[in-house]
């Protein structure tokens, strides 16, 4: 991992989670569990209305943590409209220690990297369908309560799982903004380094 990012990766993993959250991520991990025991490859699918924060930041902290962990996951995300990847949650990847590189402007295509002889991830805002998301099997994470209120169908989904956070977008452009950015990236980074610690690969 990124020096940078390796410092972000300690802090996160000492946050606490609670019971209750615990609770919303068992069938998660439960989900990735059984693809693992199955030796079929597991496809995670991050969903939110824009594509343009929290399912973002879930797609590259759960691939960060699925590579952390060896687990052979491979993560995506999509909503139900074309925006942009947000600049301020992109920020707040940088402020964590990801390498971030862009191309294009109306919607940039960022390659984040979390290691040096890593793939990078492609992250841009696109449809939960989008080609990019090739995978024939997958499970839905649904990320926030509109996409999974107005999404009552996701074809190829395996499983639809309801992991909702709360959207930072209410504080842009107040001074919270930066702190609320990264407050909702560290919660996801901590979730999802969760999910994938519990994760027991084959000897």
């Amino acid at each position: 991992m990124l020096s940078g990012l390796s410092k972000t990766i300690d802090k996160v993993r000492g946050l606490s989670i609670s019971a209750e959250r615990k609770e919303v991520l068992k069938v998660l991990i439960d989900y990735v569990q059984s693809k693992v025991d199955a030796g079929q490859e597991v496809n995670l699918n991050f969903i939110c209305t824009h594509n343009s924060r929290r399912s973002q930041f879930s797609q590259i902290w759960a691939q960060t943590a699925a590579d952390f962990f060896g687990v052979p996951a491979h993560c995506y995300s999509g909503g139900v409209e074309v925006t942009a990847f947000n600049e301020r949650a992109v920020d707040s990847i940088k402020r964590s220690g990801f390498g971030v590189a862009a191309t294009g402007e109306i919607n940039p295509v960022y390659q984040v990297l979390h290691s040096e002889d890593a793939q990078a991830i492609q992250a841009f805002s696109k449809l939960f369908d989008d080609p990019i998301n090739q995978a024939a099997q997958f499970a839905a994470v649904m990320t926030c309560s509109h996409a999974d209120d107005n999404c009552p169908f996701i074809p190829g989904t395996e499983q639809r799982i309801p992991v909702r956070y709360e959207d930072p977008k209410a504080f842009d452009d107040t001074p919270q903004e930066a702190e609320k950015y990264d407050e909702r990236s560290m919660q996801i980074a901590s979730e999802m380094f969760y999910v994938f610690s519990e994760i027991k690969l084959p000897s």
